[in-house]
């Protein structure tokens, strides 16, 4: 068991993260590549996608408004979106980017609608919860980590 009281709080932290859905084992794959050399990976790799997913969002909410809604244009984006999301295992935000690209494939305008509110809860959500966790873990301090058996 952890002996600081921080790292403890931070594992809790993490663990409740999958344990709520909120991440995959994308995100473990991406703490895999966090090393000595480059301390705060995560924390940048996951700050460039709200900065870049920003964006993809703007575009999105911005055809939403246009009548009729272009599905094809509106797919393209959720697409380039929900790859983002998965490559920070953002689990429950790529799940509600399947659900809306399902209801572009179908022209379901209105599903579109329902999904993609969902799906800013979703990232708003996870993005307090990522803020939470990386501010904590810069309060703890770089992890000393074993090195794996060669």
């Amino acid at each position: 068991m952890e002996r600081n009281p921080i790292r403890r709080q931070l594992a809790i932290m993490r663990q409740s993260l999958f344990d709520q859905g909120h991440v995959d084992e994308q995100f473990v794959q991406l703490e895999e590549l966090q090393d000595d050399a480059n301390p705060n990976f995560v924390e940048e790799v996951v700050t460039l996608y709200y900065r870049d997913s920003a964006r993809i969002i703007l575009n999105i909410e911005q055809a939403l408004e246009r009548k009729p809604f272009d599905f094809r244009k509106l797919d393209a984006y959720m697409h380039q979106f929900k790859g983002s999301s998965s490559s920070i295992g953002a689990k429950k935000v790529k799940a509600e980017s399947t659900l809306f690209r399902e209801c572009c494939k179908s022209g379901n305008g209105e599903g579109c609608m329902r999904s993609f509110q969902q799906l800013k809860k979703e990232y708003a959500t996870l993005r307090k919860k990522f803020g939470a966790y990386f501010q904590l873990a810069r309060q703890a301090g770089p992890v000393e980590t074993a090195s794996r058996p060669k």
